[in-house]
């Protein structure tokens, strides 16, 4: 029995894995690449240029590797590239890259998109990660490694949310949320540290101790940012827990939440 549903439309260009399973009315265009043991949903339209890795389960009605929307994008040759184990929800939306960046919107391994998420061109999420139904990230975003987006959070444009950090419900991020921290509010600010999420991740006592000194040195010390920089950088070699938030310090530019 074929994996591909009767009423399914595949471009005949489209590169399908045999183990791929494609739903009931789904239309899959020329220039998409499907791996092993993938799954699409019902009604789902996935348009090139799109590589998908294996392992991908596609809920209906979502929209993958439609184009940018960004007024400037004029037709130009961009793609998506979705990872291996994602698990996509109903109503998910995302785009192609645009010329003014990569050109590629690049989605990582292992990553929960409930319902109604959108991830934006141009836009990097890497793995583990979490967005809960109905976040929404602009264009030119960065989603690090096992960061939690929360229900309705919307991230603006070229902002970054650093790993293992934790943005609550309804929160809207105008500027970068370093790694570990908790952010929550109308405009997100700082809540402290991630304890739980690090404690399930198998961080230990001592590890967890020394991100909370790391946040306290950032938010706490009444220090300047170059003096924290300084401070953090020099305990990596001691703390290597902390290389990930140095590298963040040392690498934003739009901003720090405060």
């Amino acid at each position: 029995m074929s994996l591909i549903h009767s009423t399914a439309i595949v471009s005949p260009r489209a590169s399908l894995d045999s183990s791929v399973r494609v739903g009931p009315y789904s239309i899959i265009e020329e220039g998409v690449e499907i791996g092993a043991d993938s799954e699409i949903g019902s009604h789902c339209v996935i348009k090139g240029e799109t590589t998908i890795g294996e392992r991908n389960r596609i809920f209906q009605f979502a929209s993958i590797g439609d184009d940018p929307q960004d007024k400037k994008y004029a037709d130009e040759d961009t793609r998506l590239v979705i990872g291996n184990g994602n698990t996509i929800r109903e109503y998910t939306t995302f785009n192609r890259g645009t010329v003014q960046d990569s050109g590629v919107t690049t989605i990582g391994d292992n990553n929960w998109f409930m319902a109604y998420t959108h991830v934006a061109h141009d836009c990097v999420v890497g793995n583990e990660t979490i967005f809960a139904n109905c976040a929404q990230i602009g264009g030119h975003v960065i989603i690090d490694d096992y960061a939690i987006l929360g229900a309705f959070v919307c991230s603006h444009q070229y902002c970054r949310v650093g790993a293992h950090a934790f943005v609550g419900i309804g929160t809207t991020i105008t500027r970068d949320i370093p790694p570990y921290v908790m952010a929550s509010g109308p405009v997100a600010e700082p809540r402290g540290i991630n304890t739980e999420g690090l404690k399930r991740r198998s961080f230990d006592n001592d590890q967890i101790r020394n991100i909370k000194e790391a946040y306290r040195c950032l938010y706490r010390s009444g220090l300047g940012l170059d003096k924290v920089r300084t401070t953090i950088d020099s305990l990596v070699d001691e703390q290597p827990e902390l290389a990930v938030f140095a590298e963040f310090l040392n690498s934003s530019e739009r901003g720090l939440i405060r």
